[in-house]
């Protein structure tokens, strides 16, 4: 029996409360293990970077509300959110694992940073600042993507459109050279990226892990891929 890999993932936080209290759902921790992942979250220790680095075998940054560097964003907008001690391990965390050509799936925040530290960047209020943009920040909310052919992401949903939930007010607005845009919503909002020059280094906007246990929703096939490519 094959080994199964060892998946990072980074914790998030309370920044809406105090920053006090590590806060993830439980969500992301088993869709990685229904892909056959094992799964450990990472808490924001800088001397933790290096062995799990070295020692995991892919890694997922999850979503949440952190306040990102100002380069990342377009000129004239910055982030609302709460400094947090997350932002230099988890990029460090991310571009570790993106040096070695290790799996990097990276959800809502996630994709955000893996666009900017490939030279997108973004907004901090999607909804003000793209014209006719839906209102994405709706816990309960869902809305259509459509998958680009010819794309990764399109092969492993094997489908061109489906129903995603929206949870976020930050998002891309511009997509670098080195980054494709692999799926928009129907006001053309960026759902989701892929870093061509890596293994496997996929961003999606909205939250896989929420679909549940429902393994013929296609959002769930992204944990799959994922955990197929840090099998290695």
């Amino acid at each position: 029996m094959s080994r199964k890999p060892r998946i990072a993932v980074i914790m998030d936080e309370n920044t809406s409360v105090d920053g006090t209290r590590y806060d993830t759902s439980k969500a992301y921790f088993t869709a990685i293990h229904r892909a056959g992942g094992l799964p450990f979250g990472i808490p924001y220790l800088a001397d933790l970077v290096g062995p799990v680095v070295e020692e995991f075998d892919g890694f997922v940054s999850v979503g949440g509300r952190i306040n990102f560097p100002e380069a990342w964003y377009v000129e004239g907008d910055r982030s609302q959110y709460q400094p947090s001690d997350r932002l230099a391990v988890e990029q460090a965390l991310m571009e570790g694992f993106l040096a070695r050509n290790k799996p990097v799936l990276g959800i809502c925040n996630g994709m955000q940073m893996l666009g900017c530290l490939h030279g997108c960047r973004m907004v901090s209020d999607v909804h003000a600042s793209w014209p006719g943009a839906l209102n994405h920040d709706e816990r309960n909310a869902v809305h259509a993507v459509k998958v680009r052919n010819g794309t990764r992401l399109a092969g492993i949903l094997d489908t061109e459109a489906f129903d995603v939930n929206t949870f976020h007010r930050e998002a891309l607005v511009t997509v670098s050279d080195r980054v494709v845009a692999a799926a928009h919503g129907p006001d053309g909002v960026f759902e989701a990226i892929e870093v061509p020059e890596h293994s496997f280094a996929v961003g999606l906007q909205w939250h896989p892990e929420r679909f549940g246990p429902d393994e013929n929703h296609p959002g769930t096939r992204v944990f799959d891929a994922f955990v197929a490519a840090a099998r290695g």
